[in-house]
Parts: C-alpha cells; sequence; structure tokens
C-alpha cells in the first residue's frame, strides 16, 4: 500500500510512503472517527490511499485569517 498525502486546500503534494509493508495501524488511521475516514482517506482501485491534510502555507494563511475556513476551498 502507498499513502500520498496532498493539502485538502491547495491540492499540493506534500509526501509519499510508497513502502509495502506499511499498515494503516502504523499510520494512525485507527484514531481516526469513522466521519474523519471519509473525509481525510479516498481509496484508489489499486489499493493505495491519498490522504487530505493541511500543508504549512495554508494552516498558516488559515491562522491568520479564521473566516477563510467557512468558506469550502478557501485557497483555490
Amino acid at each position: 500500500m502507498s499513502a500520498k498525502y496532498i493539502c485538502r486546500h491547495c491540492h499540493t503534494f506534500i509526501g509519499e510512503i510508497s513502502t509495502g509493508t506499511v499498515t494503516e495501524q502504523q499510520l494512525g488511521f485507527h484514531f481516526l472517527t469513522p466521519d474523519e475516514r471519509r473525509d481525510i482517506i479516498s481509496y484508489n482501485m489499486d489499493g493505495d490511499v491519498t490522504v487530505k491534510v493541511v500543508c504549512d502555507y495554508c494552516r498558516e494563511a488559515l491562522e491568520a485569517n479564521p473566516e477563510l475556513s467557512l468558506i469550502a476551498s478557501p485557497l483555490q
């Protein structure tokens, strides 16, 4: 399984874990609620996952401008 991390706001590629032996437990997915899992993780047809997180740039923008969080994709 490969896990690709992208920013949920600007869609910037952040990183990838591409070892074949990584488990969802090792990635910490088991700590997420079912709603968080649906919102954060998407499974691809080949068994890989895409994980939506927030990059540093978008985090700083959201912290400086909290009203941006009211918009679906504030930084696009």
